[in-house]
């Protein structure tokens, strides 16, 4: 198993990373092909068929055993049990953001994630915070602030979506399993209770699924790949590369996100959005000049006494 802090970037951990995110930015013109179905029952679908083809992988590679193991494992089962909620949580989140065309809102949430790990380090691990990063976080909460007062009331989105894959991410790190072993765990311990609804809806007749048209189905199925190949990437590189590596990798996908969102689907982006994104890209730009500033004076070797 990899070591979970690294102190330097294995060429493979970069490629599933870097990989992971350039998927998720283009992956709205998937989502989009859901047309009006409910973003919680697409979530319910994409936890069921993820499960159902991991545990067939699992088979496949003769881990089922290995798998049975780690499920004595209380303390992993419970964070793994937190991390499979969190995860899902912001599924449904950014399926909402498709569904109700506001992907440049869910780029800026995922924008400000790395902000929302600088803060976790603080109150979780009693970091000290520079005066750059702490100038970081106040233009991030002007950012917000801007956004507020355009909408009229305190936005959701971006903070669920940053807050609760910054909690992921942490969490998913700190956990002792294998990328692909974890992931699948996460799946079984929803998979009961995402089965039973899928069940439900079919036997009153009020879900998606079994549907009409044999498109809608192969649609829903696909929801298992492509959740689990960019999860099962996104483990992989995070436990390969250091988190700092990890923090450059992760713009490329709201950037490609806001790309897409303004130039294929005609959303907005107003004055206000300007200036929101514009004092969040300021403050991850005096974070990562905070960080190669640090970088080159650690390498400068101390002046021995005389």
């Amino acid at each position: 198993m990899s070591d979970p802090s690294p102190q330097r970037d294995e060429p493979v951990g970069i490629l599933y990373a870097g990989g992971t995110y350039v998927l998720w930015g283009v992956v709205p013109l998937y989502w989009q092909l859901f047309g009006t179905i409910s973003p919680f029952e697409v979530t319910v679908h994409r936890v069921v068929w993820s499960a159902a083809l991991l545990t067939a992988v699992m088979a496949a590679r003769g881990r089922l055993l290995h798998m049975a193991r780690l499920l004595r494992d209380r303390r992993l089962l419970a964070m793994l049990a937190l991390t499979s909620v969190l995860i899902s949580a912001n599924w449904t989140i950014y399926i909402y953001c498709v569904a109700t065309h506001q992907l440049v809102e869910a780029s800026l949430g995922y924008y400000i994630t790395p902000l929302v790990s600088i803060v976790l380090g603080v109150a979780m691990f009693g970091e000290r915070i520079s005066r750059a990063r702490l100038a970081a976080i106040a233009l991030a909460v002007v950012a917000v602030a801007a956004k507020t007062l355009e909408l009229g009331h305190i936005p959701w989105i971006a903070p669920g979506l940053a807050l609760s894959f910054g909690f992921y991410g942490y969490f998913r790190k700190l956990a002792p399993v294998p990328a692909m072993e974890g992931l699948t765990i996460e799946t079984w311990i929803l998979f009961p209770l995402t089965f039973g609804l899928v069940a439900y809806w079919w036997i009153e007749g009020t879900g998606t699924f079994p549907a009409a048209n044999l498109r809608t189905d192969l649609l829903l199925m696909s929801t298992g790949p492509v959740t689990a190949i960019p999860l099962t990437l996104f483990a992989a590189g995070v436990r390969r590369i250091r988190m700092t590596t990890l923090g450059f990798l992760q713009y490329l996908s709201p950037s490609i996100t806001l790309f897409i969102a303004v130039t294929m689907l005609d959303e907005s982006f107003t004055r206000v959005d300007a200036v929101t994104f514009g004092c969040v890209w300021a403050a991850l730009a005096l974070v990562a000049v905070e960080g190669q500033f640090n970088r080159r004076v650690a390498q400068i070797p101390a002046v021995p006494p005389e």
